[in-house]
C-alpha cells in the first residue's frame, strides 16, 4: 500500500455516512404499508436496507483503506467481468415488469448494470493515463474507449434498460471530454448516441409513453399511468412545503406513489421534511462533489485525477436525474437516488466507490495530518526568515 499522506475525509465520509443512515429512517417511512401489504410485515424492507447500509459502511471503510492504483491492475478482468455478467443476464437473468436486469443469488439480487457502470470508471481512468500521447489519435487513442461504450451500452440496452444506457453513455462521453479526447471525434459520437438513442427511446411502447406524459400530451391509460406518478410526486413535494408534515407523516406512500421507496423516495423526503430537509440533501451531496473535485484537483498521479473525477461524475449525474425526475424537469425513469433509494448490490458498489475516493484523498494529503501540517508551516517560516536576510 502506498503511503497515507493524510487522513480519511471527513468533509465527504461525514455526508456519505449521515445519508446512508438518515436512508434507513426514509425507507422505513416510505416502504411500511408496502411491505406490510406485500409481507404482512411493516419492517421487513426496513431490515432488508438496515443491514445493507451496514454492509456498505463496512465496505466503504476497507476500500478507504485499499490502495486504490490495485483498481489500475485489475480494470481490464473487472470490465470483462462485467460484460460476462451482462451476457448472461440476458439468458439466464432475473425478469420483472418486462425487462432482464438481474441476477438472482439466492435471498440476493445482483444487477450488473451496476458493476458496469463502475468497471467503465476504472477502465477508462486507466486508458487516459495509458494513452494520454496518442488521445487525439483516432485508431490508438478513440476507438478503444468507442468499443467499450458501444459493447456495454449495447448490451444493457437489449435488457432493455434506456435510462441506464443512457446514463452510462453520458458519463463516458464526459470523462473523455476531461481526458483531453478529439472534440470532433467525441462531438460525432455524442450526435450519433444521441440518434441511436431517440431510435431506440420511440422503439418501444411504454418509453413513447413516458415521453408523451412528460410533454403533456397523449390520452390513453398507460399515459395517463405514468402521467399520475409524476402528479403524486409533485402531490408529495407539494404538501411538505416549506417544513414538512413531519418524519412518518407522509400520505403518498399509502399506495398513491409507486416506487416510493426507490426512485421516488427524494418525493417523500421532500412530503416529510419539507424545501429545508431537500436542500439539506442537496448541500449534503454538494459538498461531496466540492471535495471530489478538490481530490482530483491533487490527486498523485493521473490515474488518481481521472478515476476521483469519473467517480464524482457519476455521483452528480444519478442526484441530477433522480432530482430531475421526482420535480417533473425530467421524463419519468428508473433511476435511484445515491445512498437513499432502497437498493440492492449496487449500494455496495457506491460505497466502494466511496471508499476508493478517500483513499485517493489520503494518498494526496487532501486532509493533512497534523504534524505533517506544522511541518509545512515551520519549512514556510524557515523560507521566509532565509528571503529576509
Amino acid at each position: 500500500m502506498s503511503k497515507l499522506k493524510g487522513h480519511i475525509d471527513w468533509y465527504i465520509l461525514i455526508p456519505v455516512i449521515g445519508l446512508m443512515l438518515f436512508s434507513i429512517a426514509f425507507v422505513y417511512s416510505a416502504s411500511a404499508n408496502y411491505s406490510q401489504l406485500k409481507f404482512q410485515s411493516p419492517d421487513k424492507l426496513f431490515w432488508n436496507h438496515t443491514v445493507r447500509v451496514l454492509i456498505s459502511i463496512g465496505i466503504l471503510l476497507f476500500t478507504a483503506g485499499l490502495d486504490y492504483h490495485i483498481w489500475k491492475k485489475i480494470s481490464k478482468p473487472l470490465i470483462l467481468t462485467a460484460v460476462i455478467l451482462l451476457i448472461f443476464v440476458l439468458f439466464a437473468g432475473t425478469s420483472a415488469k418486462g425487462a432482464t436486469r438481474w441476477i438472482s443469488l439466492g435471498p440476493v439480487t445482483f444487477q450488473p448494470s451496476e458493476l458496469a457502470k463502475f468497471a467503465l470508471v476504472i477502465h477508462f481512468s486507466a486508458l487516459l493515463e495509458r494513452k494520454q500521447s496518442v488521445i487525439k489519435d483516432f485508431n490508438l487513442g478513440f476507438v478503444p474507449f468507442l468499443l467499450w461504450i458501444g459493447l456495454i451500452c449495447g448490451l444493457i440496452a437489449l435488457q432493455p434498460n434506456f435510462s441506464t444506457m443512457m446514463v452510462i453513455f453520458l458519463i463516458a462521453v464526459t470523462i473523455m471530454f476531461i481526458g483531453n479526447t478529439n472534440l470532433l471525434h467525441l462531438g460525432a459520437t455524442f450526435v450519433i448516441g444521441a440518434v441511436l438513442a431517440f431510435g431506440y427511446a420511440i422503439s418501444a411502447e411504454y418509453r413513447v409513453e413516458r415521453l408523451k406524459a412528460f410533454l403533456g400530451i397523449g390520452e390513453g391509460e398507460k399515459t395517463q399511468a405514468i402521467s399520475h406518478q409524476l402528479e403524486q410526486s409533485l402531490i408529495a413535494i407539494g404538501n411538505g412545503g416549506v417544513t414538512g408534515v413531519g418524519a412518518g407523516q407522509n400520505r403518498q406512500s399509502y399506495a398513491f406513489l409507486p416506487e416510493s421507496y426507490g426512485d421516488f423516495i427524494f418525493a417523500i423526503i421532500g412530503e416529510e421534511y419539507g424545501f429545508i430537509g431537500l436542500i439539506l440533501i442537496i448541500a449534503a451531496f454538494m459538498v461531496i462533489f466540492w471535495r471530489g473535485m478538490l481530490i482530483a484537483k491533487k490527486a498523485p498521479d493521473i490515474f488518481g485525477y481521472f478515476l476521483a473525477v469519473g467517480i464524482i461524475i457519476t455521483f452528480a449525474v444519478y442526484v441530477f436525474v433522480n432530482a430531475g425526475v421526482n420535480t417533473g424537469l425530467l421524463p419519468t425513469t428508473g433511476v435511484p437516488m445515491p445512498f437513499l433509494s432502497y437498493g440492492g448490490t449496487a449500494v455496495f458498489i457506491y460505497a466502494a466507490a466511496i471508499g476508493t475516493l478517500l483513499n485517493i484523498s489520503a494518498q494526496a494529503g487532501v486532509y493533512p495530518r497534523k504534524q505533517e501540517f506544522f511541518e509545512e508551516e515551520e519549512i514556510e517560516g524557515d523560507i521566509e526568515d532565509g528571503e529576509g536576510e
